[in-house]
């Protein structure tokens, strides 16, 4: 009895389909995961605004403010500590200022969070965006930190708070200098309030490489003051506060 085999040839036929289905479902499917993970972003940052709405209710329109050490000595508002886990970074009491004392925290953390004089870092993944690429350079003059590939790891948060603007750190926007209320707010619903890191990507005219969506230009994903969320909202090329989809003035 006879039986039939493929040829040589016909076997190269059936690979070379099998290769040209996968160069063309590979691209689709990594579209797909970064869709997904865009989408758990701005569900996270849903949760934010959710928190952030209950703690300027409670606390008389002040945005959600921590004190750090400085390095030089004394104490200031650290933009950074609005909420998260420990970081990283041993400044600004980011290494030592953890889920306990981190404001918004209480208001998107259900579970007892243990001390932050306890060994180890509690987690908060409610600060934890899955886009979270990190960064070329941190802007951090200290070569085991001078670029991460996670942000929130890093800070402790892949979201930061809109506490100063593109030209630095002394212009602020939303936190008083010493800490307090909002300014009046001319335009809610443009004026960002909690974003993901890209948004800082060209402080001060420099480019920190955070490309977190894989494509040339930079991206943020950003909620605004009156608590609606943008997804994927272009950040131009240096120092550019103020655009057609957003701004960092009240």
């Amino acid at each position: 009895m006879k039986t039939h085999a493929f040829t040589l040839i016909e076997l190269l036929v059936v690979i070379a389909i099998i290769a040209v289905l996968i160069g063309l479902l590979v691209p689709a499917l990594a579209g797909a995961r970064l869709s997904a993970r865009t989408t758990v972003c701005g569900s996270r940052l849903q949760q934010i605004g959710v928190a952030l709405t209950a703690y300027l209710s409670d606390s008389r329109d002040s945005l959600p403010q921590r004190k750090g050490p400085l390095p030089g000595g004394g104490e200031s508002i650290i933009g950074s500590l609005f909420a998260g886990k420990k970081g990283q970074l041993p400044f600004y009491g980011i290494s030592e200022i953890g889920a306990e004392r981190r404001p918004l925290n209480a208001y998107l953390i259900s579970t007892e969070v243990p001390p932050d004089s306890e060994p180890g870092v509690f987690p908060v993944d409610a600060l934890r965006s899955p886009i979270d690429r990190g960064a070329l350079d941190t802007g951090v003059p200290i070569p085991a930190f001078a670029r991460t590939d996670s942000m929130y790891d890093l800070i402790g948060a892949s979201y930061t708070l809109n506490d100063h603007t593109l030209d630095g750190d002394e212009f602020t926007t939303l936190v008083p200098p010493g800490g307090g209320r909002l300014p009046t707010l001319t335009q809610p619903s443009r004026t960002w309030v909690v974003g993901t890191h890209p948004i800082y990507n060209y402080q001060q005219g420099g480019d920190r490489g955070m490309r977190w969506f894989g494509t040339p230009r930079v991206e943020a994903n950003l909620l605004f003051m009156d608590m609606h969320v943008r997804m994927r909202v272009e950040v131009p090329p240096g120092v550019v506060n103020t655009t057609e989809q957003y701004t960092f003035l009240p």
